[in-house]
């Protein structure tokens, strides 16, 4: 019988690692299929049965780089791997950048310095040999299986470089007395190795983000809970508990498990699936699901899933799906290495051996520089750069901006944008449900009733208590009520002088045989078909006032989402709120296509229908209910103000919670990847005409043949052009 395991994978530094790793495990012996999730560095694979011993597909693994962590029992050890490695790849970045710095200096402007070739040497020898050795060793295993990728490209330009400086360092005088200048190229050896390596450590830094938001999501799980067995509490791990068990929540707990309320009452807020911040009244045969937090009293409900089968289990499962179908797309310079290496190789040899056969002076010589100037002048060093310098200048002017971006593949993919998803809550609104109006009825002294309602919902525990409180707060005086009852889902009570005061909803108003006057109802309803909360207050037996309490749009919602429609965006709003209040919202900001009642899954499946479209997708919002959402959209933007969730799993996090930099963020992000495909030209333009000169096509007609320090020469100033250009960007 089959079996599929999740096992994490170490080294893999690429899309294309991800491709050679999941090849080579569907050709290992007992694996039935295997898929590799570079986002999470780990392979989904399905064994023919259990009795598969993976020892062998680990070491299949590790004969071409890479290490499947089969003996990894739990995340704490999976996380000090990580760790490791990351620790590892910033001290490699940081030692070379060290080291190849006065290399660079010396190879460009301090040639005559005594000793200049040796000291030279002695600092480069280390970058290759210690620091920079995972590219000579990969390309090499890569090699074996007939692959060649960027890494090939690096070993083979800085390793000839290296090799050639070398020789000419401690034997100058083979060459001199051919009449050769023994020129050396240890500069672009060492500053190659740096800058690839600065690379690779941004990438490491950008999934460790995605891990976290994982890691999060897990952490909203309660490890322990009460059951009551027998009529008596018992302590347990959740993991131990099944479905039909009793158990029981205190104020302020996290509910452990999905299930029935079978005793109690209380409010729980929900906001981490619904996204919605006003808490939920729960009652008898109501539903509650885990993860969510218990905020008034006790009460006691059957678990009808077990800790895997959880509504918050299901949200993780579904966002670490979702990170693994957007594997990020392999960038221009990957793309193109596959051809761009061999196709040097192989002029590097025709062009030594056309030099050989063709009888000139010394063609073996000529031919073995020519051959080594291709080499160098085909170094990766400005398509390298191509890409990285424009993403850290657009990443930066960005940040300048309050628009913080996670990795280089969001800024490119904000160019193709064409639909833009709005959570509402917090998003378009603040995300705060506050007093927008309170209606007295007339001849009423609002002035000394405001100062005794304030009074009583000071004292009270229901979560829109502070939202009036915070409104009385000006007409508060000091007042001692004789009395104060709360009744949970109806409303609070109190005296004082004499007098009985209510602050409810209207069926426990009615209940209780208070009069109602009808203007004030009228005007209730009315609120009520605007989609807002309505809270109702009497003094003895008659209605005084109702509270209108709404979550607030943000003062630049309409503006900013008129402007992104006016950059040819189509905006959409999802809320998990009541159909009227989203018709009001949306009414009100100008956005034509709303849904609201929407569950976690249903904004991804929503996401899915518009991609399954031909739509390239943007989502915005701040919950956790939008974690899932946010990573299967195209383009997922986290508001600031949000859970640091929402923030972890979107590629960009707006830090000042304002729609407006959203324009911004889609702007930048055309800007730049125009940027990087000048820089690409230019740096292809240089291959293309540096490496035929290299070769030595313009010998037979004027006698030129390019000296390997002039291509030296020629390739960073091919990379000085490239940051150049990049750095326009900042100021554009």
């Amino acid at each position: 019988m089959s079996k599929s395991i999740e096992v994490p994978i170490s080294g893999m530094s690429c899309a294309a690692c991800a491709v050679s790793v999941e090849s080579m495990l569907k050709e290992t012996e007992g694996i039935q299929s295997a898929t590799v999730n570079y986002a999470n560095q780990s392979a989904i694979i399905t064994l023919e049965n259990e009795g598969v011993d993976l020892s062998v597909a680990k070491k299949n693994i590790q004969s071409i780089g890479y290490d499947l962590l089969i003996n990894i029992n739990n995340q704490e050890d999976l996380e000090a791997i990580k760790s490791a490695e990351l620790n590892l790849l910033k001290r490699n970045t940081l030692y070379s950048g060290l080291l190849a710095l006065p290399v660079f200096l010396i190879g460009m402007f301090w040639m005559n310095f005594p000793y200049a070739n040796i000291i030279m040497w002695t600092l480069t020898t280390p970058i290759l040999a210690v620091f920079g050795r995972s590219f000579f060793i990969n390309s090499v295993k890569q090699g074996k299986i007939g692959n060649a990728n960027m890494d090939t490209l690096v070993a083979l330009s800085t390793g000839v470089a290296y090799l050639y400086s070398s020789f000419n360092t401690f034997f100058p005088h083979w060459l001199e007395s051919r009449g050769i200048e023994p020129h050396v190229y240890f500069e672009a050896a060492a500053v190659i190795i740096f800058f690839i390596l600065l690379g690779r450590l941004m990438e490491s830094r950008a999934k460790a983000g995605t891990s976290e938001a994982l890691k999060n999501l897990i952490g909203l799980q309660p490890t322990d809970l009460i059951v009551i067995r027998d009529g008596e509490p018992i302590k347990m791990n959740v993991a131990d508990v099944q479905a039909g068990e009793t158990i029981l929540v205190k104020p302020g707990q996290k509910i452990p498990l999905d299930g029935i309320l079978t005793e109690g009452q209380s409010y729980v807020d929900e906001s981490m699936l619904t996204g919605e911040p006003i808490a939920l009244d729960k009652n008898i045969g109501d539903n509650v699901f885990a993860g969510t937090i218990n905020q008034a009293g006790s009460f006691k409900f059957k678990s009808n899933k077990s800790k895997s089968d959880t509504l918050l289990s299901s949200i993780i499962a579904r966002v670490k799906q979702a990170q693994g179908s957007k594997a990020p797309i392999q960038k221009t310079v990957d793309k193109v290495t596959g051809i761009f290496v061999p196709t040097v190789l192989a002029i590097a040899v025709i062009t030594f051996i056309i030099w050989s056969l063709s009888g000139t002076e010394d063609a073996t010589l000529r031919g073995m520089l020519s051959a080594i100037t291709v080499l160098v002048i085909a170094c990766p060093c400005a398509l390298g750069l191509a890409t990285p310098t424009a993403i850290m200048v657009g990443i930066g002017k960005a940040a300048s901006k309050g628009i913080l971006i996670k990795d280089a593949e969001s800024l490119e993919t904000g160019k193709k944008i064409d639909t833009l998803i709005l959570d509402k809550t917090g998003t378009i609104t603040e995300g705060k449900p506050g007093v927008k109006e309170v209606l007295w009825k007339s001849g009423i002294d609002s002035k000394a009733l405001a100062s005794i309602f304030y009074a009583l919902e000071e004292k009270s525990e229901h979560p829109l208590a502070a939202a009036v409180t915070e409104h009385f707060a000006e007409e508060k005086t000091s007042i001692d009520l004789a009395e104060f009852s709360s009744f949970t889902g109806k409303g609070v009570l109190g005296k004082y002088a004499d007098k009985t005061y209510y602050i409810g909803n209207l069926k426990w108003l009615e209940s209780l045989g208070i009069n109602i006057d009808k203007t004030l109802a009228q005007t209730a309803e009315n609120i009520l078909d605007n989609g807002d909360i309505v809270i109702y207050l009497a003094e003895d037996n008659q209605l005084v006032g109702v509270v209108s309490i709404a979550d607030k749009v943000r003062e630049t919602s309409k503006v900013a989402i008129s402007k992104l429609r006016k950059m040819g965006i189509e905006v959409h709003m999802l809320t998990g709120d009541q159909k009227k209040t989203a018709a009001s919202i949306a009414e009100k900001v100008g956005i034509d296509h709303f849904q609201s009642g929407m569950l976690p899954q249903d904004k991804g499946e929503y996401i899915k229908k518009l991609q399954q479209k031909g739509h390239r997708v943007a989502m915005t919002g701040d919950g956790i209910n939008d974690s899932e959402a946010l990573v299967l959209a195209d383009l997922g933007i986290a508001m600031g103000a949000g859970t640091d969730i929402a923030m972890e799993t979107a590629q960009v996090t707006l830090m000042h919670s304002d729609l407006m930099a959203i324009s911004e963020l889609l702007k930048l992000s055309k800007e730049t990847v125009a940027t990087i495909r000048q820089n690409l030209f230019w740096a292809f333009i240089y291959n293309i005409i540096g490496i035929p000169i290299a070769a030595g096509i313009l010998y037979p007609i004027s006698g030129f043949l390019l000296n390997p320090m002039i291509a030296g020469s020629a390739m960073a100033l091919s990379s000085l052009s490239v940051v150049g250009n990049s750095l326009r960007l900042k100021y554009s």
